[in-house]
């Protein structure tokens, strides 16, 4: 049996996709082991992650502030504090610009520091 040269040109895109079939499964078996590899990894960012109210409450124990001193500066309620620490309401923009300035940090650092 004799095979024309369209024959050979069919065969080889045969193999080629073939091959690129078999490189595809292998790059997303290697995508799944390297993703279920990274769970402690992903569990541990996630037991990490703070919310708005433990990103503020850091940094007023780091500046040595109590929620009383803190309200009295920005003219709020220690209760309101409270709140915002606790994560039961979120501050205004106004008053997260003021705790930015009362921290000594930019405002949108404490934003890109909750996750």
């Amino acid at each position: 049996m004799k095979f024309g040269p369209m024959q050979y040109s069919a065969t080889i895109m045969v193999l080629v996709v073939f091959f690129v079939v078999i490189y595809l499964v292998y790059l997303v078996i290697k995508a799944l082991r390297k993703y279920t590899k990274s769970e402690p990894v992903r569990k541990e960012k996630a037991a990490n992650a703070k919310s708005l109210g433990g990103v503020l409450k850091q940094h007023r124990v780091d500046c040595k502030m109590t929620q009383e001193f803190v309200a009295e500066t920005l003219g709020v309620s220690r209760q309101a504090v409270s709140k915002w620490e606790s994560g039961a309401s979120d501050p205004s923009t106004t008053n997260m610009m003021a705790l930015a300035k009362l921290f000594g940090v930019e405002a949108e650092d404490l934003l890109k520091e909750t996750k």
